[in-house]
């Protein structure tokens, strides 16, 4: 099956790559680990829970925002910062159709 130019970068394959290139970094894993697991806004602590700068926390906070895959809010000097609920059922919406067919297709062939 040959796939167009079109069709190989349609929508949902960018928007796919925008969110998988979103979540290619250790410490952005980590971050959304955090904010699932807290279940709740966190202000502040996120500097305090991984080994890195605040400087670079807040890069990868502002790549996760951007894709939007957390949320955040100004709340005086500080940002507090979310799941994005949306952008989690997106995430969901988009990949699992794909692993799903990544594992069929492993099943199915072997080099």
């Amino acid at each position: 099956m040959a796939i167009t130019k079109a069709k190989l970068f349609d929508t949902s394959r960018k928007r796919s790559a925008e969110l998988m290139k979103a979540l290619g970094h250790p410490a952005r894993i980590a971050i959304i680990e955090l904010l699932a697991e807290r279940n709740t806004c966190i202000c502040g602590d996120i500097t305090e829970e991984l080994p890195l700068a605040q400087s670079t926390v807040s890069q990868h906070l502002k790549a996760l925002k951007n894709a939007g895959i957390i949320k955040g809010e100004v709340d005086g000097v500080r940002t507090c910062y979310c799941l994005n609920s949306d952008g989690i059922v997106e995430l969901n919406d988009l990949l699992t159709p794909l692993v799903k067919n990544l594992k069929t297709a492993t099943q199915e062939q072997c080099c």
